[in-house]
């Protein structure tokens, strides 16, 4: 659930996730010339930040090698094959930018990163991602949300890399980070409704087809809680609804609805987060359902969506203490991440953690820590942290001690990649703002609408 702000403050009665509280600067210069982010010990001595470790010597051996195969792979795996440990790990991360030029310069920018402009943010640390948001002054027409998607791209293009995947928060309802420039449609519990799962797909589909229009191949969505608790705080009415058996198909609709769009969806909050009396962005939720009641009732949506290829599911900040005792929330749950996710629901896709600056995950350990225990439990993009070159020197030093595997790195990547070549991000992509509220959109919207009431 990234985070909604307005001026810098929290809003949480609008019931949206957290958002970055801010990132230091630091960068280096990397083996292929383009600057990346560096750890603390290696803004204290350049000497040794540019000599290769083993892990990175190995790295670039391999890479070696494995070009050799490269004809013979796709695009994601010749790119991870061209890749050292400073690329690998930089793909993990997803990140807020501030500003509505990719060539503006913004205070919040070089506060955290120590850069001005949203394209030096994306030149300098080379994350996989980026998530746009109105609190960070990403959104104020289609036109420049356009010109500013094809200049964050450009700029991640520069050192001949992997694309970047641009994603927005677009359930549609209370969660619209876009409001004021795309089609104006119903939330999913108005969806849900109506009992009609061709509305979600339609509703779907749409919202792809206008995210696609301005550059934006990712879309957190669909909701796959169960809302069974009638005093949730966070998700309520952004679910479909508390029937498991009508929230499945609904959910599967909608993943239908964005692939038609060519567009990436997100299932989330797993393993549910539909009964919950505390708001994971100020608190740690507790909920005792157990393994069999998961099953049957928090579960099914999450299933349905595999089962319609969903490319993400997110991580929910909860503790779930029947389905994991050790106390830890499930974005940094082995047996919830690994054990139920990619072991029993056979999900083999990306898992992306929920905004890593929320408090529900902060609680317990410190931001480093934090991020190293989501790639251990299973976890591949790594959302919203709130300071980026801690928590990329966090990654990079587990990997150079051996407690993370760099082919443990190496998986979660190609998942990332794979998902960016399935969604065409490695060739050219065609914005067109004047797609926005079309009369077929428009026209999708008045149905479900009416039938809604």
């Amino acid at each position: 659930m990234p985070g909604l702000r307005q001026g810098g403050v929290m809003l949480a009665a609008l019931l949206v996730a957290g958002c970055s509280s801010g990132t230091g600067a630091a960068g280096a210069q990397a083996s292929r010339g383009a600057a990346t982010p560096v750890s603390a010990s290696a803004a204290a001595s350049s000497a040794s930040s540019t000599a290769a470790t083993p892990a990175e010597s190995s790295s670039a051996a391999s890479s070696s090698e494995a070009s050799a195969e490269g004809a013979s792979k796709g695009l994601a795996e010749r790119t991870l094959a061209s890749m050292n440990l400073r690329d690998k790990v930089a793909q993990l991360f997803t990140v807020v930018v501030w500003g509505a030029k990719a060539g503006g310069p913004s205070k919040e920018n070089q506060a955290r990163y120590g850069v001005a402009t949203p394209a030096e943010v994306v030149e300098k640390f080379r994350p996989g991602g980026v998530i746009l948001f109105d609190w960070a002054g990403n959104v104020s027409g289609a036109g420049q949300v356009a010109a500013l998607t094809t200049g964050l791209r450009e700029a991640a293009r520069e050192d001949g890399g992997a694309p970047l995947m641009i994603g927005v928060d677009q359930e549609n309802g209370i969660v619209s980070r876009l409001r004021a420039l795309v089609t104006k449609l119903p939330g999913a519990a108005q969806i849900g409704a109506t009992g009609q799962t061709a509305n979600a797909r339609d509703v779907a589909r749409v919202t792809g087809e206008e995210l696609r229009a301005l550059g934006i191949s990712l879309d957190f969505a669909p909701v796959a809680d169960v809302n069974v608790n009638p005093r949730n705080p966070v998700i309520g009415p952004r679910a479909y609804g508390s029937d498991p058996k009508k929230v499945a198909p609904m959910v599967g609709a909608a993943v239908d609805g964005f692939h038609a769009a060519k567009v990436a969806s997100v299932a989330k909050h797993f393993p549910g987060h539909g009964d919950t009396s505390v708001d994971s962005h100020t608190g740690l939720p507790v909920i005792k359902h157990s393994m069999s009641k998961w099953r049957t009732l928090d579960a099914p949506p999450f299933r349905t969506a595999i089962a319609h290829g969903v490319d993400v599911v997110m991580s929910a900040h909860v503790v779930m203490p029947q389905l994991d005792p050790s106390g830890d929330p499930a974005t940094l749950s082995h047996r919830i991440l690994t054990g139920l996710l990619r072991d029993e629901l056979g999900f083999g896709g990306v898992i992306s953690t929920d905004a890593l600056d929320m408090a529900g995950v902060r609680k317990k350990y410190g931001d480093s820590e934090v991020v190293v225990r989501a790639v251990l439990a299973g976890a591949d993009m790594l959302l919203m942290p709130p300071n980026l070159p801690k928590a990329y020197d966090a990654i990079l030093k587990a990997v150079r001690s051996g407690r993370i595997s760099e082919s443990r790195i190496d998986e979660s990547v190609l998942r990332i990649l794979r998902l960016k070549e399935r969604r065409g991000l490695f060739g050219p992509i065609r914005t067109d703002p004047g797609a926005l509220r079309s009369p077929e959109h428009l026209k999708v919207a008045a149905r479900v609408f009416a039938q809604s009431r």
